[in-house]
């Protein structure tokens, strides 16, 4: 079992990069899965979207895309974590799911959404991944979903910085959610094998 983490924040320490480490611990120390991956965008150089992407002999294309089709490909769930920016999800995490179309990286896999914020939102990226990000990749989201408000008062290296009743109600979600997730990796395994999930047919969604 091995799951991948897409970090969608631009910045390069941010608090939602402290959230994707966190589950990354999280998921080794519950033996949640065998293997992680992460990938932060803010540390990605995945350039802007092109019609490059769809030719195989673009060799620049190629040297970006390879090795996170290796990666993503070897994953049997995810774990996408986005902030949330003016009410909407990071162009960067957006620019991620337009790569993938057509292909066996992450269709029929299952993700969890986490969305971060230093107040009371998160639930707009939520909408968002829900409504335009699976389309044609076919990821396929728990219905369940983490909202973590306040983000800057959890989840801290240093429990001193954390307010305790906040930590111990999120950390009990975060268990939740997880498992759960294994447990959709485990049998959406099944529908991969089936053979009823190919995309040779219908390539692009509805």
């Amino acid at each position: 079992m091995k799951i991948g983490l897409i970090c969608g924040s631009h910045r390069p320490n941010s608090q939602s990069g402290k959230v994707a480490r966190y589950i990354e611990r999280a998921l080794r120390e519950q033996s949640l899965c065998d293997d992680t991956w992460l990938l932060d965008l803010a540390h990605s150089d995945l350039p802007f979207w092109d019609e490059g992407v769809w030719d195989s002999d673009n060799a620049e294309w190629q040297a970006h895309l390879d090795p996170l089709r290796e990666q993503l490909h070897s994953c049997d769930a995810f774990v996408v974590i986005s902030p949330e920016w003016h009410g909407m999800v990071p162009a960067k995490l957006k620019n991620f799911f337009l790569m993938w179309t057509a292909g066996e990286e992450i269709s029929h896999k299952p993700a969890l959404i986490v969305t971060t914020s230093v107040a009371d939102g998160g639930s707009f990226p939520v909408a968002e991944l829900r409504t335009s990000s699976y389309k044609n990749s076919r990821l396929c989201y728990l219905p369940e979903h983490l909202i973590i408000r306040y983000v800057d008062t959890v989840f801290n290296d240093n429990p001193e910085d954390n307010k305790a009743s906040a930590q111990e109600y999120f950390e009990a979600r975060l268990t939740y959610c997880l498992e759960l997730l294994r447990e959709y990796a485990l049998a959406f395994r099944q529908i991969r094998a089936s053979g009823k999930a190919s995309l040779s047919v219908y390539s692009s969604g509805m």
